[in-house]
């Protein structure tokens, strides 16, 4: 059985998976610890990237290199763009782009230099199975994580979207910067720090992966608002039992 990796942004949600890791060993590259094991009867391996791009991109190539894993599922928060995407929801990534990439004048906004291109898609089945777990999941939103710790971030009959996030080594924080990039990028659902980065990876080393956010807040001027106790209320919950039901194959 290929083995999957598991990539988390926050130390939150690393510590919310651990537990479903059955015999588990660990390994040490470059400062990271690999937690590898089972989950669900499946090969794994569990990580941390850090924050930011270069972050995601080393965990990656570690991955991809010393691990050899044949495929990477990226986890963690987002803020919210795209009209309609609230606070509890969740996006399911189907094409990634670095949106403060800019080597204008030389090469279009948002292309990375040399490759030709600005989005970079996820493996749609990965993805689509994802998409399934996910929505299995939100429809039973108050029994899986709590109506009191949804009542507490005003989440109601949270929704599932897919499409288009966006990255960037910006924690993006005021109204005026999410409008900037709703302007430039009308498509763009939601807005995080990784995604783009393991994408160019995985697109360079040719390996199947998917990207799955849970929305935090608008990107706006509230996104501070409680963020750390939504990662482990909500977002750390969110992730344990989609990836649960995913890799249990309760959802075909």
């Amino acid at each position: 059985m290929s083995r999957i990796a598991i990539v988390s942004a926050m130390h939150q949600e690393l510590r919310a998976l651990l537990p479903a890791l059955d015999k588990h060993q660990s390994a040490t590259f470059a400062g990271r610890t690999f937690h590898i094991g089972t989950m669900e009867g499946q090969p794994v391996v569990m990580t941390l990237s850090g924050i930011g791009k270069v972050a995601a991109a080393t965990t990656a190539t570690l991955l991809l290199q010393e691990i050899d894993v044949q495929r990477i599922v990226f986890t963690g928060a987002a803020g919210g763009l795209g009209p309609g995407v609230r606070v509890g929801d969740v996006v399911v990534a189907r094409e990634l782009l670095q949106h403060d990439m800019d080597a204008s004048p030389l090469f279009p906004r948002f292309e990375v230099p040399l490759t030709g291109r600005s989005r970079f898609p996820t493996d749609p089945d990965l993805s689509a199975a994802l998409a399934r777990a996910a929505l299995h999941c939100l429809q039973h939103a108050a029994e899986r994580i709590g109506e009191t710790h949804l009542a507490d971030f005003g989440i109601d009959s949270p929704l599932l979207h897919q499409g288009l996030v966006v990255s960037g080594d910006r924690f993006v924080a005021t109204a005026a910067e999410s409008e900037a990039l709703r302007a430039a990028l009308p498509d763009a659902l939601a807005v995080e720090m990784e995604g783009a980065a393991l994408a160019q990876v995985c697109a360079d080393f040719g390996r199947p992966f998917a990207v799955i956010r849970t929305v935090s807040d608008r990107a706006d001027d509230s996104a501070h608002v409680d963020f750390n106790r939504f990662i482990v209320d909500v977002a750390s919950v969110y992730t344990r039992e989609i990836l649960a039901t995913w890799m249990s194959g309760a959802v075909e």
